[in-house]
């Protein structure tokens, strides 16, 4: 059996496999972080609505919230902009139980 030569005794098997590329590592992780944020931007939302419906909160309350939320989406717009990402690649798909964010 020959010795394996230079490059070949140096080669990482899991380096290969690891897309380790500085722009996709970081678009990866940002669109991680901005599933998760707006998946809590969706369940506030949704509770929110809850309490508009049931009555809960002042016309003040329910305009501030209305406009929290509207910043916070345009907010998001301008994040996924930034990273290169459009809506549906933060709707990560959870096989059998459907996408995580739903039809939005």
């Amino acid at each position: 059996m020959s010795e394996p030569t230079g490059d070949a005794r140096h080669r990482n098997p899991l380096a290969e496999r690891i897309d380790s590329d500085p722009e996709s590592v970081e678009q990866g992780l940002a669109g991680l972080v901005l599933t998760i944020i707006e998946l809590l931007r969706q369940l506030m939302e949704r509770q929110a609505l809850r309490r508009v419906d049931a009555g809960d909160l002042t016309e003040e309350q329910v305009e501030r919230i209305g406009l929290t939320l509207m910043k916070l989406e345009e907010r998001m717009e301008e994040l996924r902009e930034h990273f290169g990402l459009e809506p549906e690649d933060l709707n990560i798909d959870l096989g059998p139980l459907g996408p995580l964010l739903g039809d939005e």
